[in-house]
């Protein structure tokens, strides 16, 4: 949620202010605007909307040797254009954007107002320029650290002021922000996407850090002005791979990558000799890892239901107690660590601001923490005690899809792991791996019955309530084809355990409420199956995803989708691709706004 963009350099200001705003479109927004230093002034163009309508309010002619620019997506103040950032001072001379919320800004606007700043709009943020007008002393970089100091809550952010040409000062607490290093010019991002067509050298700042760009050069240092010594890394992926290409859609090129997403997850960490995984970043050693007596995953909204997922399959294979709480719940409740316990903070972004915070009390606490992420030197790999990388590769739909089944991967591969220590035996190992390996093969037979998921969308797009039900292994993944319902088509969906429907859903039963069960072939099958006979008694419309060959199931439903028959613990991964189908196609028919649906953000770096 989110975005700033900052360059120092030659190249056409606007230009590149504007691209890489468009670059963290995905990141979700409802308003954009730019500052650029000029030699005269600063100008200041913003507007709530899309970047498309503040584009054409930008003159083409605007040209200057630094700028910022930011998209917001609102906590303090409603959508409009003086909310917008960049904010200014009173004097016109101080520009700022900031990501986060800064939780002191009552007390500080009011001290202002006493002053006789007169404030233009109803943000949050605003107070931060007019902080830094105040304490302005000819050095940007000195004012930024002591700005900061009078801050509570969460920021990152990027300045600059008429008086000091060709320089920008970022910092940041709580809400990432990243340095490009290119020839002869530089750049400030909350993402790399911004800045990826421009270089591959970043530096990414912690917090409580500040650094000065100008297009020769940078420095950074703590908020004494005491200088830090940081290293540069090399972003190894591609402009094309943050491009829609031939698809529609982010959406739609990110559900069928999974073949490849979930190969790369597990390439390299399977050991067919010795029946096992490996995960060398968990910096554990065998003895930790034959020590552990328990689980624990936090993680929020997509990747709590793949944490879910997991804490069966643990249970189920490794025998060893896991449980799965929701990030937000647990820094607030002053949770019990543990002895031999591990946690595994879960985020496709690696930024998620419940799931980082829920980390440092859990370590605080004295808990080992491992993260499980997608995007490379983001906070929760850096600040974790080891972890596993899923290599999905860039995810640009706000919808998370084929991070849900890369991270479920590097959950099975860690299950296998300590399974294979404890009860699992050799042969057992080699079928485990054999079946996983066939994952991506097998996803890709579901992908091509996508035009019959298409089919299925236009004949209930219209509905307004939705269940998904399932049992076991596979409930998780009913919860998560709900919630990929709601975020893009905006249709009403709640997953429910199949078995719970007869203790109070069933009351919504009826012709208008289509619901749609998973029915593997598995153990509880037949359960599942009176769980729609039940449905079906009341005139309940039923779509079922099922094994192929199963008639039983099929002659029951009104409708069915087929997957192929796989290994029963790895069903979650081809029952999960129909259901991120079917909620992608129903968006279409319904018109909606597949990659940007409306009041959802990607990174959500704010409580």
């Amino acid at each position: 949620m989110c975005g700033i963009i900052g360059y120092c350099g030659p190249k056409p200001m606007a230009e590149v202010l504007l691209e890489g705003l468009k670059r963290m479109e995905y990141r979700g927004y409802d308003s954009a605007g730019i500052a650029v230093r000029t030699n005269a002034e600063l100008s200041v163009i913003k507007r709530a909307g899309k970047i498309a309508t503040l584009r054409e309010a930008v003159p083409p002619e605007l040209y200057g040797d630094c700028g910022i620019g930011h998209t917001r997506w609102a906590t303090h103040g409603g959508v409009s254009d003086s909310n917008a950032h960049p904010h200014l001072d009173d004097s016109g001379k101080v520009a700022i954007v900031h990501n986060g919320i800064i939780e002191n800004y009552t007390v500080l606007r009011e001290k202002l107002s006493s002053e006789g700043v007169e404030f233009s709009s109803e943000t949050d943020s605003e107070v931060i320029a007019h902080l830094v007008a105040r304490l302005y002393d000819g050095d940007l970089t000195v004012t930024v650290q002591n700005t900061v100091q009078l801050l509570k809550g969460t920021y990152g952010i990027a300045v600059t002021h008429l008086d000091q040409p060709g320089l920008l000062v970022g910092a940041r607490n709580g809400s990432p922000l990243v340095l490009g290093v290119g020839e002869h010019e530089m750049f400030l991002a909350s993402d790399v996407t911004a800045i990826v067509g421009h270089t591959k050298q970043v530096i990414y700042l912690e917090d409580g850090e500040i650094v000065t760009i100008s297009a020769d050069e940078y420095r950074t240092t703590d908020l004494h002005d005491r200088s830090i010594d940081k290293h540069i890394q090399i972003i190894n992926w591609e402009l094309e791979e943050i491009e829609k290409g031939e698809y529609r859609h982010f959406m739609e090129k990110e559900i069928f990558e999974q073949p490849d997403s979930i190969l790369r997850a597990m390439q390299g960490r399977l050991d067919h000799e010795y029946a096992t995984g490996h995960l060398g970043g968990l910096n554990m050693t065998k003895k930790e890892l034959l020590d552990l007596e328990r689980v624990k995953i936090i993680a929020a909204g997509t990747s709590y239901y793949a944490g879910l997922v997991a804490s069966y399959l643990i249970e189920s294979i490794a025998r060893i107690p896991c449980t799965v709480e929701l990030a937000a719940e647990v820094r607030y409740r002053n949770p019990i660590v543990e002895r031999n316990s591990i946690y595994f903070a879960v985020s496709q972004s690696g930024e998620t601001a419940d799931t980082l915070y829920a980390m440092r009390e859990l370590q605080r606490k004295g808990a080992r923490v491992l993260g499980i992420c997608n995007v490379v030197g983001a906070s929760i790999p850096r600040e974790s005690d080891g972890g596993v990388y899923i290599h999905s590769g860039p995810e640009i739909a706000v919808a998370s899809t084929k991070a849900f089944t890369s991270q479920l991967t590097a959950l099975y591969i860690f299950t296998l792991l300590i399974a294979r220590m404890r009860h699992m035996s050799y042969e057992q190992g080699t079928e485990f791996i054999q079946a996983l390996e066939q994952i991506p093969e097998q996803v890709a037979a579901v992908l091509g019955g996508a035009p019959k998921t298409a089919e299925l969308a236009r004949t209930y797009h219209k509905a307004r309530n939705f269940l998904f039900l399932g049992r076991g292994i596979n409930y998780p993944v009913a919860l998560e084809g709900a919630l990929k319902l709601k975020e893009i088509s905006y249709i009403h969906a709640e997953g429910y355990s199949a078995a719970e429907v007869k203790h109070g859903p069933i009351a919504l039963i009826g012709p208008e409420t289509p619901s749609l069960f998973l029915v593997p072939d598995d153990t509880l099958r037949e359960k599942v199956i009176s769980n729609m006979k039940e449905v079906k008694a009341r005139n309940g419309q039923v779509i079922a995803v099922c094994a192929e060959g199963d008639d039983e199931v099929a002659a029951l439903a009104d409708h069915v989708i087929r997957v192929p028959r796989v290994h029963e613990l790895m069903y979650p991964f081809v029952m999960t691709i129909p259901l991120q189908l079917f909620a992608y196609y129903t968006a279409l028919e319904l018109g909606r706004d597949v990659d940007q649906p409306r009041n959802l953000a990607k990174s959500v770096t704010v409580e």
